[in-house]
């Protein structure tokens, strides 16, 4: 297979990829990963917790955002 085909055969894998950042569907896996490897003792807290956090955070603090 040549480097054209196999570039094609990736490119929906990388726009998954960058969707799934963008709209931040991983930020609770990747928190949770953070928060066992660094504080393994502390409670991981559901994802429904997760998010009511960071939204309050974000709300407390909104920088820079357009709305």
């Amino acid at each position: 297979m040549n480097s054209l085909a196999r570039t094609i055969l990736k490119t929906p894998a990388h726009v998954w990829w960058y969707l799934t950042e963008l709209m931040g569907d991983t930020a609770y896996a990747k928190y949770v990963t953070h928060l066992k490897a660094h504080q393994p003792d502390a409670t991981v807290p559901t994802e429904r917790e997760y998010w009511r956090a960071r939204y309050a955070a974000q709300d407390a603090n909104p920088g820079a955002r357009c709305c």
